[in-house]
């Protein structure tokens, strides 16, 4: 599913506009995006987590030139499932 069909889906299910939904859809991107941004969290009780990981400097291989490159410390975003997120 891709961003489109994910507001038509949401326009569906709510009885909202699509044009509403996509204004909703962007708020909450934008909103997490901040948060995280700022070193936060955002925690949807059942749906999951959205957070802030740090992955560690590691060493790597250039594909191209077969050069080993150190790859630097960097954050990531990460999203973890909450419990209530079943696919069964």
């Amino acid at each position: 599913m891709n961003k489109a069909e994910l507001i038509s889906a949401m326009a569906a299910e709510s009885g909202l506009t699509k044009v509403d939904c996509q204004k909703a859809l962007d708020a909450f991107i934008a909103s997490v995006t901040k948060t995280l941004k700022e070193g936060g969290k955002v925690s949807l009780v059942g749906f999951g987590t959205f957070a802030v990981t740090e992955r560690a400097e590691r060493s790597g291989i250039n594909p191209a030139t077969k050069e080993r490159i150190v790859i630097p410390a960097k954050k990531t975003p990460k999203f973890r499932p909450g419990s209530e997120l079943t696919i069964d």
